[in-house]
């Protein structure tokens, strides 16, 4: 059977992995994940190790981001093996501007089915300056999506405090915004929208059905903490956050991400979760 053929059942799993209660739409079962950049060392050291710790702290699905991109066929599937034992999903994964060109997004492509996934992600974009570069950034990304919907997969684009970041009273996210298919996901990331000084409850609210998942990761003003707080420690007004994401943002899974804190990798993934789980039911 060909790598094609095998990607292609993957994906027919895609929506039966999804929990049931997200497909219907109830809130209460929206799944919690770790953007693996969170704990990017003991990744680098044992990825399968660190995949089987991250489950055992509680969470029921993973990020993968840029170095998956150099695992061949093999690598993939063992990884997607250890999530079915785990009961881990890998609901989309981060990649590099390049890695979605014409040239490799049939590669992305098979490997994200391979992993069962439903979104494949731009992390980031340097484009030309002014905002006629971000919307070439939006042109890459409809153009990405009509490689991918044939197979059923999404694109997605994750924003830092760039895109957030006026350029001549224009911000780069709605360019992005609006110049993108309505199917194309805009991943928040709440921490670089705080920073860049920018409402992520306004944002949510003012894209409908699109803000599919969001990385929680938190933001202190305090120039000596910034993004090393903890989930619950910073900024984020998380209780109206989770509620504009329920409840019109069209959130599917939730993704913590921490980039460094006082506790080691695991520790802090661990805390996270913690405090996520009791925020969320407040």
């Amino acid at each position: 059977m060909s790598f094609r053929e095998l990607s292609r059942r993957s994906f027919l799993h895609v929506s039966a992995m999804l929990p049931g209660a997200v497909r219907a739409g109830v809130t209460s079962a929206i799944p919690v994940g770790l953007e693996l950049y969170s704990v990017r060392e003991e990744l680098k050291r044992d990825p399968e190790n660190t995949v089987r710790a991250v489950a055992q702290v509680g969470y029921q699905c993973v990020e993968f981001y840029a170095p998956y991109f150099e695992w061949n066929e093999t690598q993939a599937k063992q990884m997607k093996k250890l999530m079915d034992e785990l009961g881990v999903r890998c609901y989309s994964t981060h990649n590099d501007y390049a890695s979605l060109a014409p040239d490799k997004i049939n590669r992305a492509r098979d490997l994200n089915l391979i992993l069962g996934c439903k979104y494949v992600v731009m992390a980031s974009a340097q484009p030309a300056p002014g905002i006629d570069g971000w919307r070439v950034v939006a042109e890459s990304l409809n153009l990405a999506e009509q490689r991918l919907e044939s197979v059923g997969l999404k694109a997605g684009y994750h924003n830092h405090q760039v895109e957030f970041t006026p350029v001549n009273d224009v911000r780069p996210m709605e360019i992005l915004a609006e110049n993108t298919n309505p199917s194309v996901m805009l991943q928040l990331d709440v921490g670089t929208c705080l920073q860049a000084g920018a409402d992520p409850v306004a944002w949510i609210r003012g894209n409908p059905g699109r803000i599919r998942s969001l990385h929680c990761k938190d933001w202190s003003p305090e120039k000596s903490k910034g993004y090393t707080v903890l989930f619950g420690e910073g900024a984020a007004d998380w209780k109206a956050i989770f509620n504009a994401a329920e409840n019109g943002g069209g959130v599917e899974y939730y993704l913590v991400e921490q980039e460094g804190s006082r506790f080691s990798e695991l520790e802090t993934a661990r805390k996270c979760l913690a405090t996520f789980r009791v925020k969320h039911a407040a």
